[in-house]
Parts: C-alpha cells; structure tokens; sequence
C-alpha cells in the first residue's frame, strides 16, 4: 500500500511539487483512490495529498473500514477529513519531518499504523532542505 503513495509522492516532485502521496484503501484491500499534493501545480492550496486521493476515490455512502495510506503524517486539515468522513485506518510512511494530527485522530479512534519508513523520510528531508520556503508556505511553519 505505501509503494502506491510512494509513486505519487515522486510524481509530485517530478512535477515541481512537495512530495506527499496518498492512496486510500477499501476494507477489502481494494484501491479506491490514489493522488499526491497538487497545491503548487494547480494553485490550490486544499489539494494536499490526501484530500487528491479522497476526492479521487469518489463519493461513497460510508468510509468506514476504509485505510488511507500517507506518506507523511497529516495536516490538521488532512485529518479533519479523516475525522469528518469515519476513515477507519491511517498507514503513515513516516512522521519525523512533520508530526501532524496522528496522535489527535489515535484519541478519536482512528487506529495509526506508523511506518517510519526511510525513504519517505529521506524524499521530505531532502526537499526541506531544498526548497524551505515552499515547504513552509505549505505546512512546515507550525
């Protein structure tokens, strides 16, 4: 499941972008959606990683049960999302570089599952180092 955010998260860089992918899951296991931060290239700052995979994966008549799959852990936005729409299970590559709501959505009972996978670490770690303002009009100036 992270190899598909994975992909994204490099899409993303490719395309002049911050290297966050997502993928959301279905009970089953099925890929429901699939999409990386898109907030520099179409100019939005809303279309972070998870919010491109959860429009992606269309409107459903319940998200429970469902995984959403991150290559960093989310936002304050991005996990208002997870909350809003019943999200069951967050898969997070990694959360050194940026510490996001993962703890506040473990309290609501979104189970976590954390990673702390070295290549989502080193892909932020690098681009950080690269391109700090883009990286802290985004999200890294909290």
């Amino acid at each position: 499941m992270l190899a598909t955010a994975l992909a994204e998260a490099r899409t993303g860089l490719a395309e002049g972008g911050i290297p966050i992918g997502a993928a959301l899951y279905g009970p089953d296991g099925t890929l429901l959606g699939r999409g990386h931060n898109r907030r520099v290239q179409d100019d939005d700052p809303t279309l972070h990683a998870e919010t491109a995979a959860f429009r992606a994966a269309g409107r459903r008549s319940t998200y429970r049960g469902t995984t959403m799959v991150t290559t960093l852990s989310p936002c304050w936005y991005c996990s208002g999302l997870v909350r809003q729409f019943g999200i069951s299970r967050i898969v997070i590559g990694e959360a050194r570089t940026f510490h996001g709501g993962h703890d506040w959505l473990a309290q609501h009972g979104v189970r976590i599952v954390l990673l702390d996978d070295p290549e989502c670490a080193a892909m932020m770690r690098d681009f950080i180092g690269d391109r700090p303002e883009l990286w802290h009009e985004d999200i890294g100036g909290e």
